[in-house]
């Protein structure tokens, strides 16, 4: 399947108030990335934007270095609409998160709500997982909320995989310190439940060389 086509195909054929992962206030992404005690020029990327708000509330938090990715350009056109008065400047990508480049050591916060649940080939997975390796700065954060596993088997016509905190932070590894997690039972536009697992990790620093290794 050609899922650039198919999340395009969603954001021009439905308003984008009407699809099950729709949220008009992100409670648990703004409170993670409060709790993470970031100051306002940290950078910040939302992975799989989408129209997705939680970019509204983080600039009337004061955040000013946020970027917003999403496969689909139609739905961040939904957003740029929506945030073309923001007196700020958003990085607007369009891709596909595994193979899309990004700069090395950019963000301070990875936030992914519902994306990594639609990736069910393993090397999806460990290039997702290498992306976050590569973008994220030591000590920064990644906050990846997926479907739990009592939630759905599938969202919007595709396959999803299903997690709970344990399962999540073994496949992104030792590079990576689990801090937290919460379950939520989301409702959906027509009061359906789904039911996701969030977790809240920081990549640890790097060590620094020990003295009798250094090259003279």
């Amino acid at each position: 399947m050609d899922m650039k086509a198919h999340w395009e195909n969603v954001y021009t054929s439905k308003p984008s108030d009407n699809v099950s992962w729709y949220q008009d206030y992100p409670t648990l992404s703004l409170e993670f990335i409060k709790n993470a005690g970031l100051p306002p020029q940290a950078a910040i990327i939302d992975v799989g934007a989408g129209a997705s708000k939680l970019a509204d509330y983080l600039i009337e938090a004061g955040y000013r270095d946020i970027t917003l990715l999403d496969i689909s350009e139609a739905a961040l056109h939904v957003t740029r609409q929506r945030l073309s008065s923001a007196q700020v400047q958003i990085d607007w990508l369009v891709g596909d998160i595994t193979t899309l480049p990004l700069q090395r050591q950019r963000y301070d916060v990875w936030h992914d709500r519902a994306v990594f649940h639609f990736l069910t080939e393993e090397d999806q997975k460990r290039r997702y997982i290498e992306q976050v390796k590569h973008a994220l700065k030591p000590g920064g954060h990644v906050i990846l909320a997926t479907f739990a596993v009592d939630g759905p088997q599938q969202c919007s016509g595709l396959n999803t995989e299903r997690y709970d905190a344990a399962a999540l932070h073994a496949l992104f590894g030792s590079p990576f310190t689990l801090i937290s997690s919460v379950q939520e039972t989301h409702i959906t536009p027509w009061q359906g439940e789904q039911r996701f697992v969030y977790c809240h990790c920081i990549k640890r620093e790097l060590s620094a060389p020990a003295a009798d290794s250094a090259i003279p």
